[in-house]
C-alpha cells in the first residue's frame, strides 16, 4: 500500500479513539477510516469522518500505524487540518481545526472556504 504526505493531522487523543473504534469485535476490517468533506451544513460544507470502502479516487495516507483514505479532490479544503477527540463532561467527540475555513458554524462540523 503506497502512502503519501499527510494532509490531515490527528492528535494522540483522536488516534487513540480511532484505534478503540477499530478494535471493536464487530468492526469490519475491510473498511478504511475516511476523512473528507461533503456539501451541506449551515456553512456550506460538512466534514466527513467515518469508516468506508476505498474508492477509485481515494488516496491512502498513514499517521503512525493508522491508515486513512481521502478523495484526491478534498485536499484543497482539508490541507493542514487537525482532528482531535475530546472526552470531557461538556464536549465529547471529534473536533476539527481547519486553517482553510473562512468561517465555521457553532457546532464545529461545517465550514466555508
Amino acid at each position: 500500500m503506497e502512502t503519501m504526505a499527510v494532509p490531515v493531522n490527528f492528535t494522540p487523543g483522536a488516534l487513540n479513539e480511532i484505534k478503540r473504534l477499530m478494535s471493536a469485535e464487530d468492526f469490519d476490517q475491510g473498511k478504511f477510516l475516511r476523512v473528507g468533506v461533503k456539501g451541506g451544513g449551515c456553512s456550506g460544507l460538512s466534514y466527513v469522518l467515518g469508516f468506508d470502502e476505498k474508492e477509485e479516487n481515494d488516496e491512502v495516507y498513514q499517521v503512525g500505524d493508522t491508515h486513512f483514505i481521502m478523495n484526491k479532490s478534498h485536499g484543497i479544503y482539508l490541507m493542514g487540518m487537525e482532528i482531535d477527540y475530546s472526552d470531557g463532561l461538556n464536549a465529547r467527540g471529534f473536533t476539527f481545526s481547519n486553517p482553510n475555513a473562512s468561517k465555521s458554524c457553532g457546532c464545529g462540523t461545517s465550514f466555508a472556504v
